[in-house]
């Protein structure tokens, strides 16, 4: 497994480089397919304390390329980095036991479904635009990724069609798929 640090607005001293090691080097135990993870750590002038410090780590492996994220904020930075090593043990331990369970044949794509959820109030602005890598992959491994992330949608780019595709999950608790028709 590859861990990269890096820090923005402040110096990583050895110390933190060490400890970041000591608390997100030992991932690979959770997951063993872990190719890569990536922590970035940086100092913003909040008017909160509790603001103060900003961790994101990023990890890459796992089945089929999954990718697992998270963040923490704190006034202490061990204490993000000791509460963002915690997120990242939870996430990885319930995609292994997906994997587990999967294996087994009791997969949550065929399992019993959430209640439904009333749909948002429309809007009539955009207010976030976001931009993410579209990666090829095939169907069930969007559904995979969808089912990490906890999103209720998931667009991927499948490899076989070659073309851009959209999967979310229904209201009923199945799942539907988006082809677009250009024209």
């Amino acid at each position: 497994m590859e861990l990269q640090i890096a820090g923005t607005n402040m110096e990583l001293t050895p110390e933190l480089r060490r400890y970041v090691e000591r608390k997100l080097g030992k991932l690979s135990r959770h997951l063993p397919t872990i190719i890569e993870t990536k922590v970035e750590i940086s100092e913003e002038k909040t008017k909160s304390p509790q603001q103060h410090y900003l961790v994101r780590t990023t990890v890459t492996g796992g089945t089929g390329g999954a990718v697992f994220h998270g963040e923490e904020r704190g006034e202490d930075l061990f204490k993000a980095i000791d509460k963002v090593a915690a997120i990242m043990v939870r996430q990885l331990e319930h995609h292994k036991g997906k994997l587990y369970a999967k294996n087994r044949g009791s997969s949550l794509a065929r399992g019993k479904a959430k209640e439904p959820v009333a749909p948002p109030e429309p809007t009539r602005s955009v207010v976030k635009v976001k931009h993410f890598a579209v990666k090829p992959m095939s169907v069930d491994e969007a559904i995979e990724q969808m089912e990490i992330l906890g999103h209720s949608f998931f667009l991927f780019y499948d490899a076989e069609a070659r073309q851009v595709k959209l999967i979310y999950r229904r209201y009923d608790g199945n799942l539907g798929l988006i082809e677009p028709d250009i024209g």
